[in-house]
């Protein structure tokens, strides 16, 4: 996005399924260098009740502030229009719930469970300092 021409955007199927097929009309309509960043879990995710809740788990990740969904359009601009759109709400439910439910992350509560919890902490901070900077953004190119 920095870079003012390439077409970026971050997407969760199953949070959103309109802003995912949006951000593919778009990045396919646009005649230049596209990038679309999916939240996709795997099955090394290790997510409760298996990879069946795949799309839960990806709403799950938004409605917590993990994974944020945004486009960033570069033709909006020759329009008079802002680039930069912030399609995911601000987290709705706890973080450490979210990572707590993943295996990969659970188990290190049980191996290290005091840097476990300054990890998690970490971590939710700077979700939310990465959520605070989007908005900037939205801030900034909608002048």
């Amino acid at each position: 996005m920095s870079y003012g021409y390439i077409y970026v955007a971050q997407i969760a199927m199953g949070a959103d399924q309109n802003q995912t097929l949006k951000a593919i009309k778009e990045a396919e309509a646009y005649d230049g260098p596209s990038l679309i960043i999916g939240y996709a879990p795997c099955e090394m995710h290790s997510i409760k009740g298996g990879m069946v809740n795949c799309q839960k788990e990806m709403k799950k990740a938004v409605d917590c502030g993990y994974w944020d969904l945004f486009r960033y359009n570069p033709q909006l601009k020759a329009e008079g229009k802002s680039p930069f759109s912030l399609d995911s709400k601000p987290a709705t439910t706890d973080y450490k719930e979210f990572i707590l439910g993943e295996a990969r992350y659970s188990s290190l509560t049980r191996s290290f469970p005091d840097r476990a919890e300054k990890l998690f902490d970490k971590a939710e901070q700077t979700a939310k300092a990465r959520r605070q900077h989007l908005e900037k953004l939205v801030e900034l190119y909608g002048k």
